[in-house]
């Protein structure tokens, strides 16, 4: 198994944001995390992560307790939010970063980031700008980029697809696509755009009011697509 929930509670004041007795995530799973604004979604990774403390319950990634080991760094990759960036380092020096904390080679480094050129569309590299003077959308792509670079065995993404146009949130769905394909890495995606999730996962999880309410294998009959779209547009 890669990662492994039992009995995991956080709650803040009186909401409780996570409630999950037991959730397995396989080795080779591309988890899409749906639902809707307060559902739990960011929590549950940030909890994942060792980001924050749970009231109670743990996770286990690779047998690996966060909380204990921070061995799971060596072969996870994640990017959540603004936080995870070096701001005040131009992309080029934070890839730098990166490829030094992870052991890349600076011609590993230059071969790695040839794969993401046409995502970054000639707005990132070379531009003598700091991370902080990107715009939201350059700022996520650096923030993905670093998540992926070291094509982690474990990978978590919240709402990769915010800020990026259309064109680049194809290529970005390509590039989870074949990273999956050349590593069988496991990777979860949270994401309020049902389609782009249903396009790449291979499992989708709801979850509602901190609570995981449904587990869909998204196989080819497109039941998975009917049954989410029934339930969103019921909540709506």
């Amino acid at each position: 198994m890669a990662i492994q929930v039992n009995d995991l509670k956080k709650t803040f004041g009186e909401k409780t944001a996570v409630n999950i007795s037991e959730f397995t995530i396989h080795d080779g799973d591309i988890l899409g995390l749906v639902g809707n604004n307060g559902a739990g979604k960011t929590t549950l990774f940030r909890l994942i992560l060792d980001l924050i403390k749970a009231d109670q319950g743990q996770v286990t990634i690779n047998d690996c307790n966060p909380v204990i080991s921070e061995e799971w760094k060596n072969f996870t990759g994640a990017y959540l939010d603004e936080g995870f960036l070096i701001d005040f380092l131009t992309p080029e020096e934070y890839f730098e970063f990166i490829a030094k904390v992870n052991n890349l080679s600076k011609e590993v480094l230059e071969e790695r980031l040839k794969v993401f050129e046409h995502f970054m569309g000639g707005e990132i590299m070379g531009q003598k700008k700091l991370i902080r003077n990107l715009s939201a959308g350059n700022k996520q792509k650096v923030g993905i980029i670093s998540a992926l670079i070291n094509k982690p065995q474990i990978v978590i993404l919240d709402e990769p697809f915010n800020f990026l146009d259309p064109s680049s949130q194809n290529i970005l769905k390509h590039l989870i696509e074949d990273l999956h394909k050349e590593t069988n890495s496991t990777i979860l995606i949270s994401s309020h755009n049902l389609s782009h999730t249903i396009d790449i996962s291979t499992r989708i999880a709801l979850m509602e009011n901190g609570v995981i309410i449904k587990d869909l294998s998204n196989d080819e009959s497109g039941n998975t697509k009917v049954e989410l779209e029934n339930y969103f547009d019921t909540e709506s």
